[in-house]
């Protein structure tokens, strides 16, 4: 089931991040969050932007949400999406229906593009994104420096009007 988040799923949010933080370039964040600053950054967010997590059997297993890709004004119809899925709802067709969600949600807002920004190794995102009808349009290379090499990434657009 998808549904919106509350502060109170900070713990869980918190148990899916932080090995991404600590075993994986998936994210370029380098220190673990704590529940307090999850719940925090799900208060903030989830204040303007749509922010679903995906409960099966009482179990958060993912969470997805819209937010401003850049802060200048001139950017407000192009938001940025973020996903991350607990290893065990990987290819169950999870974070399809959580990304379709919030492409409904954008086009609701009037939203002109999503922009998904992505470690060019996380090959497995790249596909996922592909899939859901994003486009790569950016390669930067060597942009983030992480367990001692430096990293490209690349962002995915989708055109929503």
């Amino acid at each position: 089931m998808i549904r919106k988040v509350t502060p109170d799923d900070a713990q869980a949010i918190t148990d899916i991040y932080n090995p991404f933080i600590t075993h994986t370039t998936v994210t370029f964040e380098t220190e673990p969050v704590s529940v307090d600053e999850m719940r925090r950054r799900i208060v903030t967010l989830s204040a303007d932007y749509p922010y679903y997590v995906y409960e099966h059997q009482g179990q958060v297993l993912g969470y997805c949400y819209l937010h401003a890709w850049k802060p200048r004004a001139a950017y407000a119809r192009t938001l940025e999406v973020t996903i991350y899925l607990a290893p065990e709802a990987q290819g169950h067709d999870v974070g399809r229906s959580m990304i379709s969600r919030l492409v409904a949600d954008a086009r609701q807002l009037g939203v002109q593009a999503l922009i998904a920004c992505i470690t060019e190794e996380n090959t497995h995102s790249m596909a996922f994104h592909r899939a859901m009808g994003f486009k790569q349009v950016s390669h930067f290379e060597s942009v983030g420096y992480k367990f001692g090499r430096m990293l490209d990434v690349v962002d995915f657009e989708l055109l929503l009007v």
